[in-house]
């Protein structure tokens, strides 16, 4: 009997085609088989479905402030790439780098094989994690836009809870807000010292009212002289001259901080406000100014900063004794240092 090529060809093009998709299927979404035995769907910050793995083994941030959770929880091992500008802590360098927070390299993501990516709204494009989620890859967007402290922690312990680390995430999450709540105990019932924070000199950018900066500094018993519902309002130096803050910090931009301070102070008109002639501007390094267990360290500095009365020898040691023990995250500040 004539053999029958072209049923033959056709049925091994068949199963060609499907042995292809399975090894497909198996590239792009590492993390099915996991969802299979105990994953879990959850709804990200964006309403987006995400299908979690099981077991999160590796994972890819976008954006600064996630690597700096990611560490603070004690997963930096977990950690398999991150972007170009997450800097914090320093181990966070020598991570694969996918690209920049805007334009990551989804070639690059994938060739990772996450379990699972994190984004944020405040920085990186949605049509990122789109590109990612037809690669079957789980991505879990936040909301960064947070307006206060308590939502930025609130958004610490999800994170932690989807990367299977609960117990860790509940830890620091409450010795966070248990520096938080000494620093309130402390400061209730001193008046608010008011404050011009800037964010970019030229042309002159401050913090509107219902940003996480303007809460921030609300914890350190300080609030901005600046009434603002948009987030980053401009004003003119002439309107700071008549309101006078009490201080002024700056966001200055990391090894130039030291300039950029020495520049705002010689800046004619700058110069004469009582603000600059007392030596009451501060610097509030850019770099740590994002939502994530970092910022608390600068709320205590700022705190001790702008309400000294607050601290007094004795009552500075006991506080620093107190941070030691509740801080379990990030890089000591300089009041807590031996």
């Amino acid at each position: 009997m004539a053999r029958n090529y072209e049923v033959e060809y056709r049925g091994l093009l068949r199963r060609g085609a499907i042995a292809f998709a399975v090894a497909i299927a198996c590239l792009v979404a590492p993390g099915a088989k996991a969802l299979a035995e105990g994953g879990r769907v959850v709804t990200d910050d964006v309403g987006r479905e995400v299908k979690i793995p099981a077991e999160v083994n590796r994972i890819v941030t976008l954006a600064p402030n996630l690597t700096e959770i990611v560490y603070a929880l004690g997963l930096g091992d977990k950690l398999a790439g991150d972007t170009n500008e997450c800097d914090s802590p320093a181990a966070a360098k020598s991570k694969p780098h996918v690209g920049e927070p805007q334009t990551p390299s989804i070639e690059a993501i994938f060739a990772l094989h996450p379990d699972l990516v994190l984004a944020t709204t405040s920085i990186n494009r949605l049509d990122t994690a789109d590109a990612l989620k037809k690669l079957g890859i789980a991505v879990y967007t936040s909301n960064g836009d947070f307006q206060t402290m308590l939502q930025m922690l609130d958004s610490i312990d999800r994170m932690a809870d989807l990367m299977g680390a609960k117990a860790e995430g509940n830890e620091l999450v409450g010795n966070l807000r248990h520096r938080l709540d000494a620093l309130h105990a402390r400061l209730e019932d001193r008046p608010m010292v008011h404050v011009l924070f800037v964010v970019w000199l030229d042309p002159l950018q401050t913090i509107g009212q219902n940003t996480f900066i303007a809460d921030a500094l609300r914890w350190a018993g300080a609030e901005s002289i600046v009434l603002s519902k948009q987030n980053w309002p401009q004003l003119s130096i002439e309107e700071v001259v008549r309101l006078q803050p009490d201080y002024i910090v700056l966001a200055a931009h990391g090894e130039n901080a030291a300039s950029d301070l020495a520049d705002l102070r010689s800046r004619p008109v700058w110069r004469d406000l009582d603000a600059v002639v007392q030596g009451r501007v501060l610097d509030m390094n850019v770099e740590s100014i994002r939502p994530a267990p970092g910022l608390i360290d600068d709320i205590e500095k700022l705190a001790h900063e702008v309400h000294p009365e607050a601290f007094s020898e004795g009552d500075q040691r006991d506080s620093i004794d107190e941070i030691r023990l509740a801080r379990k995250v990030g890089t000591e500040c300089e009041l807590c240092a031996p």
